[in-house]
């Protein structure tokens, strides 16, 4: 395994998307091409529902092992501004599908969401169903930072629809913690945890990661033991990914030689897998594990695991509208993301502009990729006859995943490709030979975390 591991250790894409982001287009990309792709899909799927992501950016402290878009400011005055912004963005998009839509799914982001008050939280979705009618069985999903998450932001968040929520834990090492400037004891986990409980939510997340800076093996198996007591139904089990070339203000507080070793990250993952698997949790998808009683688990076994910005969710719709500054957005037959700026973003939006500044129309050759990597990330196996080929240079494909089947990582068959289970920890590189794209030309200058 060490001998794989070292060899399939490469910069690669977590495949939220196909294509990848930086294989989108910002010139000849155009707030018109976009909106006539929402217009289009939303036509052809209405009655199924739409999905819809809100990114909010701020937080009041810098987290040094994130790499999301965020805002660290203590200044609370910018959340109404903020959430009028989201709301008048997706009144645009309102006017834009020219019927009230059903909302399937709605998920809050960050940044920390609960960096907001409840009241403002409340302000925000009662919005958007002012626009908009909830699907019977809707997923309403937020995240949660367990040092300011209060059991009024989990009732409040309850009351307008909210059944799920996830808290970021990442490790519960004093040493690690102080390193990723996440001071989170045990017991404000525990404590949301149980109040979420208490309150109803059917579903409780944790996120955990390993390869974190002096994290070692046995940090990874007490955070685990810990996580266990409190028996999240869902758990998020991440790959640290180190891009300080990207995020320089945070994760350049440590060096490179205060991470684990390729080999010592490795060996944390297949433990941290084994001792999961030991308590039950089911091994879903690329880091993503759940109890039986979940509907992610149910999800997966079922057929009907989906993979998106959002990541792995227990339903797929055509449309997902992101909102929010640095959000995207997938039509299924195109993507675009917001601007960063949030200053930039709220600009925009108040002049009846849809903030949009990049994004990628799909060809044909683009949707069928998508599909064989949507496949294999979802579940483990792709399909030459139910996802067809037309005009794919399946040969070069096929040419790619022949190292992949000496080493033992998949099985070729005349109807498709299957995972290992010895190639499950390598899914990122598997879907790589799928990436036409990549192999035709690789990102100018480093874009993408170690696969491993």
């Amino acid at each position: 395994m060490c001998s794989l591991t070292h060899k399939y250790n490469i910069p690669g894409p977590r495949y939220t998307s196909y294509p990848t982001v930086p294989y989108w287009e910002t010139d000849g990309f155009s707030n018109k091409k976009w909106k006539l792709s929402v217009k289009q899909s939303y036509q052809e799927s209405k009655e199924e529902g739409i999905s819809i992501y809100i990114h909010l950016p701020f937080c009041e402290n810098m987290c040094t092992f994130c790499g999301c878009h965020k805002r660290i400011t203590k200044r609370h005055e910018v959340e109404l501004p903020y959430i009028k912004s989201v709301l008048k963005e997706w009144s645009l998009y309102r006017d834009l599908l020219g019927t009230r839509p059903i909302i399937k799914e709605l998920h809050l982001g960050g940044g920390t969401p609960t960096f907001f008050s409840p009241k403002n939280l409340q302000l925000l979705i009662h919005g958007i169903f002012k626009l908009a009618d909830k699907a019977k069985n809707a997923e309403l999903s937020f995240e949660g930072h367990p040092n300011n998450t209060t059991k009024d932001h989990l009732q409040s968040l309850f009351d307008v629809g909210f059944r799920r929520v996830c808290f970021g834990v990442q490790d519960y090492n004093e040493n690690v913690q102080r390193a990723i400037n996440r001071i989170q004891p045990f017991k404000n986990v525990e404590n949301v945890t149980k109040w979420a409980r208490e309150i109803g939510y059917t579903s409780v997340g944790h996120d955990i990661i390993y390869g974190l800076p002096f994290q070692n093996i046995d940090d990874v198996k007490h955070t685990i033991a810990r996580t266990n007591q409190l028996r999240p139904d869902r758990l998020a089990f991440y790959s640290y990914a180190h891009v300080p070339w990207l995020k320089g203000n945070g994760q350049r507080g440590y060096k490179d030689a205060d991470l684990p070793t390729t080999e010592d990250k490795k060996l944390q993952y297949e433990i941290g897998k084994q001792q999961l698997t030991a308590l039950g949790y089911i091994d879903i998808g690329m880091d993503h594990f759940a109890l039986v009683t979940d509907s992610l688990y149910t999800a997966s076994n079922n057929g009907n695991l989906h993979r998106n910005f959002m990541g792995y969710t227990a339903s797929k719709t055509k449309l997902m509208i992101g909102l929010g500054a640095s959000s995207i957005s997938d039509s299924w037959h195109a993507f675009a993301q917001n601007v960063k700026n949030i200053e930039e973003y709220q600009h925009l939006v108040a002049h009846d502009i849809i903030p949009v500044y990049r994004g990628h129309v799909l060809d044909e050759e683009d949707k069928i990729i998508r599909q064989h990597i949507l496949n294999l990330m979802c579940r483990f196996e792709t399909n030459w006859q139910l996802t067809p080929t037309n005009g794919l240079d399946t040969q070069h494909i096929l040419d790619k995943v022949t190292e992949l089947e000496k080493d033992g990582l998949v099985t070729v068959n005349p109807h498709g490709i299957k995972v290992t289970p010895k190639g499950r920890p390598f899914i990122r590189n598997i879907s790589m030979a799928f990436d036409l794209k990549l192999q035709r030309k690789r990102p100018e200058t480093r874009l993408f975390s170690m696969t491993v």
